[in-house]
């Protein structure tokens, strides 16, 4: 992930200048998507393709996407599927790219957490400018106000969901991304086991569940993971985040 830093006049924050957005095209017909990625790229975006459900969790857990675009019939897990296990761990914009026109299927897609729902006569112009439209309704569209943490060295961009320790960009993945932001939102509060459990594994699991997720988080943003700088145990209840 490349991008820029820009120094603020206060000591210690940062604003991440972010040159361009990424789009994924999710459809199992490759002349669809091709065709989709010229005309994305024409208009300034970074593009990644993928051509069923497994592919497009694997770009998930590698780059930061803007929005997705997104077929509802492929081989395998269909677009809906796709959808619903996407929105339990993020809010990506999402645009249903469908050859079908019925209102339920609609109806249905929206229902999922869908933001657009788009049949494929439409013109690549047009699915554009409905990508476009999707970016600005959910704030993500270039020039918009960000949201910044700083913690000595430790840098979360709220708006695009990179995190970044001493500039250097860490590939987190949903999970471990949310993780890190309740945390970095709520300095010096306590989270024991069992809220956490709660809110990110719908109480199933144990504290094992928990230990092993932040364990993995640390090894990404932590200098010394031995030594934790950020995330700290408080001893038989949970953990916090120093803040400082």
């Amino acid at each position: 992930m490349e991008g820029s830093f820009l120094k603020l006049a206060s000591k210690g924050r940062y604003d991440f200048v972010k040159e361009k957005q990424t789009i994924m095209v999710v459809d199992d017909d490759k002349s669809i998507v091709e065709l989709l990625r010229d005309f994305l790229e024409n208009d300034g975006f970074y593009v990644k393709t993928a051509y069923d459900a497994d592919q497009a969790l694997s770009v998930l857990k590698q780059v930061t996407i803007d929005c997705i675009i997104l077929d509802i019939m492929m081989p395998g897990q269909n677009g809906f599927e796709f959808c619903r296990q996407v929105r339990e761990e993020s809010n990506i914009p999402i645009l249903f790219l469908s050859a079908l026109s019925d209102d339920v299927d609609k109806i249905r897609g929206l229902a999922l957490g869908g933001d657009d729902y788009i049949v494929k006569t439409a013109s690549p112009g047009e699915i554009v400018a409905r990508v476009k439209a999707v970016l600005r309704r959910s704030g993500s569209q270039k020039g918009f106000s960000r949201r910044i943490l700083d913690y000595d060295g430790l840098t979360l961009d709220l708006s695009t969901r990179e995190v970044f320790v001493e500039r250097k960009y860490i590939s987190l993945t949903p999970k471990e991304y949310e993780l890190l932001r309740l945390f970095a939102e709520n300095p010096q509060i306590v989270f024991t086991y069992d809220q956490l459990l709660g809110k990110f594994w719908n109480g199933i699991g144990d504290k094992h569940t928990v230990r092993v997720h932040i364990s993995r988080l640390r090894e990404k943003v932590e200098p010394d993971p031995n030594k934790p700088k950020y995330i700290v145990n408080v001893w038989g209840i949970g953990y916090r985040f120093k803040g400082e």
